[in-house]
């Protein structure tokens, strides 16, 4: 694993951790963290944070198109790969929407079940249909905030 696909991969490590052990990414961040390999490349410093910023923003999207699955019900791999590629979706300008899936499928088929990449296609693939007829799908007050300081990799 190389390149782009390793930097979301240490960006979902980063969340994993916050979301194992009910700490902020900050805090995960300031302390001790577990990452294979390393060092931490800095675009994944930014999905992690950007990803922690606009959590509720992202999970309320990933509820409203989690057909029959809710976001506790989730494999904590799975529901981490969708936020991370609804952020890229949505929030980074220079990420192509399919790319951004592409990447979250196949980290699936890392990280997940065999049901995974499916699952994570298809939650992806709403949302990218969505976001094509209203592109300002990610709405609130954090979400603008981000709008203000897009991240551009891709």
């Amino acid at each position: 694993m190389g390149g782009r696909r390793l930097v979301r991969s240490q960006a979902l490590q980063i969340l994993f951790q916050a979301e194992a052990t009910s700490r902020t990414v900050e805090d995960v961040l300031d302390g001790a963290y577990a990452l294979e390999p390393g060092p931490l490349e800095d675009y994944a410093e930014e999905l992690a944070r950007g990803v922690d910023g606009l959590r509720a923003e992202i999970d309320a999207l990933l509820s409203r198109f989690s057909e029959n699955w809710t976001l506790e019900r989730m494999p904590s791999a799975d529901r981490n790969l969708l936020r991370i590629a609804v952020y890229e979706m949505l929030v980074v300008d220079d990420v192509d929407i399919s790319v951004a899936i592409d990447e979250a499928v196949e980290l699936a088929k890392s990280y997940g079940t065999d049901d995974s990449p499916k699952f994570v296609n298809g939650v992806l693939g709403r949302i990218a249909d969505e976001s094509a007829l209203h592109p300002d799908l990610l709405v609130g007050p954090a979400a603008a905030d981000a709008d203000e300081e897009v991240v551009e990799h891709g």
